[in-house]
């Protein structure tokens, strides 16, 4: 496979992800396009279901592109310090998105709160939240720069940065302001 292949299908895959959820989860907001059809569980379990392929395929298309343009980096490093600053990175950005997924809870890692919206304000205060307002989108990216310094990718490195700032542009666009309209925007730790 090609660079050029592997980036555009790297692309594709987190703009198909980001995309889709933002655009079903406006959806579900607006006009409870979900549940209006198949009830909260229902609703949510179909979602989920997409939203799931969809991560999966593009943690894959990730790698890919990674493993295509593997040995590209060439940095005035020994390469067993990129190794070893890799994995680093993996453990702090796995170990921070876990414990965040554990202190939120496994449906609101797919965004539950927009299919059955607490009945009063939910702000999360503890576990990576009390130390950051958004551990998964932050923090948690840095496997992705890890994976792509221990293969030795340029190209993962630049995909690391455009994955983790489309899922920033997504937080800004649709989960904050959906956090802000159930709690109020007086804080926005987490969603």
């Amino acid at each position: 496979m090609s660079l050029a292949a592997a980036a555009a299908y790297c692309i594709a895959s987190r703009l198909t992800y980001v995309l889709f959820a933002g655009i079903a989860l406006r959806r579900q907001e607006r006009s409870e396009a979900y549940t209006r059809r198949w009830g909260i569980a229902g609703g949510f379990q179909r979602f989920r279901r997409v939203a799931m392929v969809l991560m999966v395929n593009d943690v894959l298309a990730f790698a890919l592109l990674c493993v295509v343009t593997r040995g590209t980096l060439h940095l005035d490093v020994p390469r067993g310090i990129l190794i070893a600053t890799g994995v680093a990175l993996i453990v702090l950005g796995v170990s921070v998105k876990v414990w965040a997924a554990a202190t939120l809870g496994g449906d609101a890692y797919y965004w539950y709160n927009f299919f059955a919206p607490p009945a009063k304000q939910h702000v999360v205060l503890a576990g990576p939240y009390r130390y950051l307002a958004n551990p998964m989108y932050t923090v948690g990216y840095l496997q992705a720069y890890g994976f792509a310094l221990i293969i030795g990718s340029l190209a993962g490195l630049y995909a690391a940065a455009f994955l983790q700032l489309a899922i920033l542009v997504f937080y800004y666009a649709v989960e904050k302001p959906h956090f802000e309209r159930l709690n109020g925007s007086r804080t926005s730790r987490a969603d």
